[in-house]
């Protein structure tokens, strides 16, 4: 378990801070009531974070602050002093964060702070801006917020590191760059990637007014105006990840089958319908496979219907592992699935669809109680056609009811 220390010589404060730390969140915490003290836990574990008082016994200027950054941890200063010079000297620092010491709230604020940095390793950041030394500057403030962080020099860079790279949730990008500038990045990565998937946020100088107002019409999340604060750039970063995230949540309810998180049959349509429009010029070929778990009833009458749940999200990990991010999978409902092979021949999807019933068949998962469970697939398959969408999931589901009718486990492909 990751630990975090909390070094504080007010220990009424340390110990209630403790306590929130470990109701909310699953870290272990250490409290260092010196420096001294705080150097001991230092040598003897590696941190998630430090929350760092500034007036210690042994310390009372801030010392702690340069040994905790020097040992490679990362620090949040908890604070009572307000002058604002002072706390502009400790923000040029490689901080987190400057918090103020003032009650409840503030802790409140610690604990969200933490948790947002919990959240933010799972996201990558594409920073594109011709100025090594900018890019530089921004990698390290965005590594300091847990974050990804990938840095390119142009346009075409970022858009082909968008193509190679899977995963990034945010492009930060300069306006006066070579080759592609940053309003022609954002109108082009709004052409393949929406909103809820991808945030992106400008930055442009002070005199630049029209530009920003530009950049928010074609696509962007926000801008940042430079010079820009550290405290300003990190604020503006995490409000827009988490309204990123936020928005996810509503997308995936409505689009997401709640138990296996697949597509819903009503996304799947939509998502397909838009796809073979897009490839009605090219004939982009795809096979559309509907796959049935054999004998489910069993599996549910012998171990109960939690296992029966397992059983189908044994099998949703199983489909979107063997299947390529652009391919196609939905749960259809009960233990019925719908695959769709993207831009493929007959050969090689039903390679792939016989190795997805082999896997499947080979694997186990566990009741409730610890009892291994086997169970098989069937699978029913075809090749695009003219006829519509719906003629080929139709005609998959009569495959799908004849490697039934042929003793299951199996794959007809028509």
């Amino acid at each position: 378990m990751q630990r975090i220390l909390i070094v504080e010589d007010n220990k009424t404060l340390a110990k209630l801070i403790s306590k929130k730390i470990s109701e909310t969140l699953e870290f272990e915490v250490d409290i260092a009531y010196s420096l001294h003290e705080a150097k001991l836990f230092i040598r003897m574990h590696k941190y998630f974070v430090t929350l760092l008082d500034l007036n210690l016994p042994d310390a009372p200027n801030g010392e702690v602050v340069d040994y905790v950054l020097n040992h490679k941890n990362q620090a949040i200063v908890l604070s009572g002093n307000i002058n604002k010079e002072f706390r502009k000297q400790m923000l040029q620092k490689n901080i987190i964060d400057y918090v103020n010491k003032g009650g409840i709230d503030d802790i409140n604020y610690i604990i969200q702070t933490i948790q947002r940095l919990q959240k933010n390793q799972n996201h990558k950041v594409l920073v594109v801006d011709d100025s090594m030394v900018i890019r530089k500057q921004m990698k390290g403030m965005l590594e300091n917020l847990f974050f990804n962080v990938i840095t390119v020099a142009h346009g075409e860079e970022a858009l082909g590191m968008l193509e190679n790279q899977t995963g990034i949730s945010l492009v930060i990008t300069d306006y006066h760059m070579p080759v592609m500038d940053g309003f022609e990045l954002t109108h082009a990565i709004r052409k393949t990637h929406k909103k809820d998937e991808l945030a992106i946020i400008a930055l442009s100088s002070n005199e630049e007014e029209d530009i920003n107002a530009m950049f928010l019409k074609y696509g962007a999340n926000d801008y940042i105006k430079k010079p820009f604060s550290k405290e300003e750039f990190s604020c503006r970063i995490n409000n827009t990840i988490e309204a990123l995230e936020n928005l996810n949540i509503v997308t995936n309810h409505a689009n997401r089958d709640f138990l296996t998180g697949l597509y819903n049959r009503r996304y799947f349509f939509e998502n397909m319908n838009n796809y073979i429009e897009e490839i009605a010029d090219i004939s982009e070929k795809y096979a559309v496979a509907m796959i049935d778990i054999d004998h489910f009833k069993n599996v549910n009458d012998t171990f109960g219907h939690d296992t029966g749940d397992k059983a189908i999200i044994h099998l949703s990990e199983i489909l979107t592992s063997t299947t390529n991010y652009r391919d196609m999978v939905a749960r259809f409902g009960g233990e019925e699935f719908c695959v769709v092979l993207k831009n493929i021949n007959i050969h090689s999807a039903n390679d792939i669809l016989e190795r997805l019933r082999e896997e499947v068949e080979h694997s186990i998962t566990y009741s409730q109680s610890g009892e291994a469970v086997k169970f098989t697939i069937s699978i029913g398959a075809v090749m695009s056609s003219e006829d519509s969408l719906e003629d080929a999931i139709d005609s998959a589901d009569m495959m799908l009811y004849k490697a039934k009718q042929n003793g299951r486990n199996q794959v007809i492909f028509n």
